[in-house]
């Protein structure tokens, strides 16, 4: 190593002055700067004296004879270089602002907790840090610091965001992998002997989040971690030991016999996963609009139900299967009129049970292409969820940004007085987006392009052409455009 015969001499404890309670202590360890410095900028602030401190500390620096290369058992020498360098620089750039670097070596914890008393400090600054070692440490003497009255400031400004805060907003998948998971799971299932008999759906609780209303084995399934053959086999033992039980198809094993369902037609139709050329499917003229998709995917309509099972299933890539009708709905036949084949890639990628066959038969099934064919039906992006959760505590925990929103308001948050919005901190439009379309109008001329096409379909008996479609999406925008006209002239007549 370069002779550092410039460097700053090791400070002792006796050599330093003991003054107010107002002396500030500026912990350096990383944030070898004085630029963009938080920490040394409130440190120095309302301070009578500042001690700006360096631990060498011996669990980086201690020497390892047996090392492969010379220096420390954690760092070569070129990295020691560097960190001296580093202190130097500092320490000139200290003295430019007539302070010095103070330097100690041993154990942090011990050393700060001395200083700390005899300098009498009354605020200590340190640069956040967040790897296991320096975690404890400062955890130790932050306890004492608390214990004796001493401030504490401690920002993140080693990364550009809080890993804590970013680790917080990122809720992954409560659902772990595995053949010993899904057996675990199965059995957890089976032994509530009542619930498996009374097993019904569509019933069920889309908003039950912190215990889901269904067994949630479909991802154990779907990659084969649990055997359905031996799934159905334990249902049917269970069955045999009550006195009745619910049955096909709304049962827990009808449930594998539409899966197997879904695996047959899907195995036995050509073009299955999509609506040309195949044979099942209703040839519909949907409309391409990339920023609604967008909305719709990124939880951003503006509907807080819908929004918060998208925000699910980005975060979980799961959700219960009357909330997938719901947005399944939404995005197709209810309000959006998206193509259903935008939805399926979007629950393809995201689904952690996503699976082909089911995957597409349900998009097929929901968006009135195939298999279902009620169009007028649609789930309410309103109050369908109001049903079962009235006070938004789903919504509440997917969509922060609406946690203090009145119940009044929580499925409608653009219908509450700006003076409730102001309160709950919430601004339709600003910090939650206004409603992408109006549910009432939205729906009414999706059922009536439903209605169109389905009318298409049974003249061409299902022989429905390229020009066909793009025919009739040119008279289902003249009409829109039409409508609309009649409406601005209602509006303009005295």
């Amino acid at each position: 190593m370069r002779n550092n015969s410039s460097f700053l001499s090791f400070a002792s404890l006796q050599s330093l002055p003991s003054m107010g309670r107002s002396n500030s202590l500026i912990w350096f360890r990383k944030g070898l700067r004085i630029h963009d410095n938080p920490a040394l900028e409130y440190a120095c602030k309302d301070s009578n004296h500042l001690y700006p401190l360096f631990v060498l500390d011996p669990h980086f620096l201690a020497p390892d004879p047996s090392a492969f290369s010379p220096g420390s058992a954690r760092s070569g020498l070129n990295r020691i270089q560097f960190l001296l360098e580093s202190l130097i620089d500092l320490d000139s750039s200290l003295k430019k602002l007539g302070s010095r670097l103070l330097l100690f070596r041993g154990d942090p914890v011990q050393i700060l907790v001395r200083l700390l008393k005899q300098w009498n400090i009354g605020k200590l600054c340190f640069e956040y840090d967040t790897d296991p070692y320096s975690q404890v440490r400062d955890q130790q003497v932050k306890d004492f610091a608390s214990l004796s009255g001493i401030e504490v400031f401690s920002p993140v400004t080693h990364t550009l965001f809080n890993p804590a805060d970013v680790i917080q907003k990122e809720e992954f998948s409560p659902f772990r992998g595995g053949e010993s998971e899904a057996l675990k799971r199965l059995k957890q299932s089976l032994d509530d002997k009542e619930w498996v008999a009374n097993f019904e759906k569509p019933k069920g609780d889309p908003s039950a989040f912190l215990k889901p209303a269904t067994t949630i084995l479909s991802p154990y399934l779907k990659f084969g971690c649990l055997s359905s053959r031996y799934f159905y086999k334990c249902v049917n033992d269970v069955y045999k030991k009550v006195k009745k039980h619910t049955s096909p198809p709304v049962s827990l094993v009808g449930q594998l016999l539409w899966r197997e369902f879904f695996y047959t037609v899907a195995f036995g139709t050509p073009n299955f996963d999509q609506m040309k050329g195949n044979r099942i499917c209703k040839q519909i003229p949907w409309n391409d609009d990339d920023d609604l998709l967008v909305a719709w995917r990124e939880g951003r309509t503006g509907y807080p139900w819908i929004d918060a099972i998208m925000i699910q299933l980005r975060t979980w890539g799961w959700m219960h299967h009357l909330a997938r009708h719901s947005v399944a709905c939404f995005l197709t036949r209810g309000d959006l009129f998206i193509h259903w084949e935008r939805g399926r890639d979007v629950f393809e990628r995201l689904l952690v049970d996503s699976d082909w066959a089911i995957n597409n038969g349900n998009w097929l099934w929901l968006s009135c292409s195939s298999f279902f064919y009620q169009y007028n039906r649609i789930y309410s992006p309103t109050s369908f969820g109001k049903k079962y959760d009235p006070n938004g505590n789903y919504i509440r925990h997917f969509l922060p940004v609406l946690k203090d929103m009145p119940k009044e308001y929580i499925y409608e948050p653009w219908s509450a007085p700006l003076s409730i919005q102001t309160k709950a901190n919430c601004i339709i439009g600003k910090d939650y987006p206004k409603p992408v379309v109006q549910h009432d109008p939205a729906s009414k001329e999706c059922r009536r392009k439903m209605g169109e096409a389905y009318g298409l379909n049974r003249v061409k008996d299902g022989l429905v052409s390229e020009e066909d479609l793009k025919s009739l999406k040119r008279k289902l925008e003249e009409d829109v455009n039409r409508n609309s006209e009649i409406r601005s002239q209602k509006q303009k007549l005295p």
